[in-house]
């Protein structure tokens, strides 16, 4: 098993890693929109998708895989009403590819952001 850091996405914020390999398959800590400076990124869910994007393309980066490689995402959003933008942007990095997905609509996110979403990926 190998711990996943990089200082290309935000550090975690608590007694876990960015993601875990474990043999072919990359496990993703939930990311959420901040920067690698600790700020969160924008106010609305666009601005905030993109820095999640971010995040996980650096993690997945980091762990030797990329976006055309996960299978499995889990969305965790603040509110349904944002379902559509969030929609929109999701599929403009994902494009024909499209792994699994699960979105749920929660009360309240770390540092009171609007999405976080979490993948596994194969590693290449």
């Amino acid at each position: 098993m190998k711990y996943v850091a990089t200082d290309q996405a935000a550090a975690a914020i608590g007694p876990y890693s960015q993601g875990v390999v474990s043999g072919d398959m990359f496990y993703s800590s939930g990311q959420i929109p901040l920067t690698p400076a600790g700020d969160i990124a924008g106010d609305t869910i666009g601005e905030q998708a993109r820095q999640v994007f971010a995040n996980l393309k650096a993690v997945l980066a980091e762990a030797g895989s990329s976006l055309d490689n996960v299978i499995k995402t889990t969305v965790f959003i603040k509110d349904m009403n944002d379902f559509a933008a969030l929609n929109e942007i999701y599929a403009s990095y994902f494009g024909d590819h499209k792994p699994a997905r699960s979105t749920v609509e929660v009360a309240r996110l770390p540092k009171d952001v609007k999405v976080e979403i979490e993948v596994i990926a194969k590693v290449k």
